[in-house]
């Protein structure tokens, strides 16, 4: 029982179970949407259990694909893997379970789930490779985030609404920004180790300012978000806060100093998607 706490222990830790804040509220958002506000238990608990087995498989499957790399960089050498914690077979095995039960809930839900669900996959793993190949990497884990609104859409509703692409869009762009940010520090390693991302391709202060950009688009995204779903004045105040929210994140960084992207990375990014969605609740609950 030791050794199995300890292994189920560290598996929590390699897949950061913590950071599920970040696409979850952005994919109840989408749910609250199309179920007019109200939406019913059972679809409820078989997104939730979507969700957790899609993160799982897609964390599991960069840290197997990654283990290498890992190893080789002092800023991750002692993930699971490396550190001799957890063997690739353990991971590559766990990575196909939580696959599986994402499968599983996504046949509970509706047909088209159940299609679509193989391609969902393929862009959570696929994201662990563009690194080797493209600078625009951070757009492939922004998207892998982003497809969470747009599938939880569809798991209510059984059909996709061309409205929630957009709040696919803005997250893509909101996942983006930041993973240029937190990409800043592995600058160097990156440089020496042949792998692509935007820091190494143009230097870190033209990376931060592709991030303020990518932001201002998602904000100018949600602003069209609003219009499309007529929001009222809470939802509007929840767009608001985002924008006051992102520019505290920015403040806290910048391209000298790299001492709280921590604090910038993981605590302001699920204070933000939460944000957003209890206003967009309050205005469902509220009209």
């Amino acid at each position: 029982m030791p050794s199995l706490w300890a292994r189920t222990r560290t598996t929590l830790e390699m897949i950061k179970w913590e950071h599920s804040i970040f696409a979850l509220p952005f994919a109840l958002t989408a749910v609250l949407l199309a179920a007019n506000g109200r939406p019913e238990w059972r679809t409820l608990v078989w997104i939730l259990v979507a969700m957790v087995g899609a993160r799982s498989s897609a964390m599991a499957f960069n840290r197997w694909a990654d283990a290498e790399l890992d190893a080789a960089n002092p800023r991750t050498m002692n993930r699971a893997i490396p550190a001799g914690l957890l063997t690739r077979q353990f991971v590559l095995g766990f990575t196909m379970l939580m696959a599986a039960v994402f499968v599983l809930a996504a046949a509970e839900l509706n047909r088209l789930a159940l299609v679509l669900s193989p391609l969902v996959l393929m862009v959570l793993w696929g994201y662990s490779y563009l690194k080797r190949v493209t600078r625009w990497s951070h757009l492939g884990l922004g998207l892998a985030l982003g497809l969470a609104p747009s599938a939880a859409w569809i798991a209510v509703r059984g059909s996709l609404d061309a409205r929630i692409l957009v709040l696919t869009a803005a997250v893509t762009l909101w996942a983006g920004g930041f993973d240029v940010l937190y990409a800043c520090q592995d600058y160097e390693h990156d440089r020496a180790a042949g792998l692509h991302s935007l820091p190494q391709a143009v230097g870190i202060p033209t990376a931060f300012w592709a991030a303020r950009a990518m932001h201002l688009l998602m904000l100018g995204l949600l602003v069209w978000f609003g219009e499309l779903f007529h929001f009222q004045r809470i939802g509007w105040a929840g767009i608001a806060a985002v924008g006051l929210l992102l520019a505290y994140e920015h403040s806290l960084v910048s391209p000298c100093d790299l001492r709280r992207l921590n604090a910038a990375f993981f605590t302001m990014n699920g204070v933000i998607a939460t944000v957003f969605m209890g206003f967009v609740a309050a205005d469902l609950w509220l009209k």
